[in-house]
């Protein structure tokens, strides 16, 4: 069972897909499982293992789905009574503590546009882990020679590429192209796609309008709402360089699980 479990965890972190470790690190008198038994709970609902069964273990599954959105580690304590055993079929009637414990795979973060931010948001992101991948319809721009710490760079019709793109729930993506057209036609290829993080550069009026357009094509509403834009933290960011270091510390904060205001706020206070 713990080869299941490890092996399925192992790969949730090679695809950075979100996924949650539980593990019995207590147990006193008698408990469905020994002490070490292990679940992995991913952020749909998924399980590989087993703690025993019961409403104990739907319970520890759903704290576990939390931490994943929270990013934290916690300790869940049980008392398995003998109404609660019997209740779920179990003959038991001690006490268990489970560790949750969310995996932290290195995050997807595909850029959308390899001009000078682009180029900076690419190189700092993967310095702080993030595993990069870089989209561009511009060969002269979407190279390894300006995308060197690059995972994959990708020279395609932007729209074209993101419309047939595997994003797996877990992905980031920055769109930072060159113009109100190319953002727009990369956001309406991304509009509803169920995706941890997505940010978009410009000024309040163009977002206005894309996301304005956005809204008229169809896009759901509460996707539109969790869109980062303008993207990056507000720290009066000017130049490239400046504008990168706001975007990629909002995607620190969105992997760590820090609220966008909580990190707004931080970064007021740091100046």
């Amino acid at each position: 069972m713990h080869e299941a479990v490890f092996a399925a965890a192992l790969k949730a972190l090679e695809q950075g897909e979100d996924a949650a470790l539980v593990t019995i690190v207590s147990t006193q008198g008698s408990t469905p499982q020994r002490l070490g038994a292990r679940m992995l709970v991913f952020a749909d609902g998924r399980t590989v293992g087993t703690i025993g069964g019961g409403c104990y273990e739907n319970d520890a599954a759903g704290r576990a789905r939390e931490s994943i959105r929270t990013r934290k580690a916690g300790v869940a304590r049980y008392e398995l009574s003998d109404a609660l055993a019997e209740a779920n079929g179990l003959i038991c009637g001690g006490r268990m503590e489970v560790f949750i414990e969310p995996l932290d795979p290195s995050p997807r973060l595909l850029v959308v546009g390899a001009g000078h931010v682009g180029q900076h948001v690419a190189r700092m992101a993967s310095d702080v882990g993030f595993r990069v991948h870089v989209l561009d319809d511009r060969e002269a721009f979407a190279n390894r020679d300006r995308f060197p710490s690059a995972d994959n760079v990708t020279v395609a019709d932007i729209a074209g590429f993101l419309a047939a793109a595997d994003l797996p729930p877990a992905a980031c993506v920055a769109v930072v192209t060159r113009g109100h057209t190319h953002d727009l036609a990369a956001m309406r290829a991304l509009a509803g796609r169920p995706l941890r993080y997505v940010g978009m550069i410009g000024s309040r009026a163009k977002v206005a309008r894309i996301l304005g357009a956005l809204a008229g094509e169809g896009a759901p509403a509460e996707w539109l709402a969790r869109v980062r834009a303008p993207i990056g933290l507000q720290i009066g960011a000017v130049t490239p360089e400046e504008i990168a270091v706001s975007i990629v510390a909002e995607l620190v904060a969105v992997r760590r699980g820090v609220p966008a205001d909580a990190a707004a706020s931080a970064m007021k206070d740091r100046r």
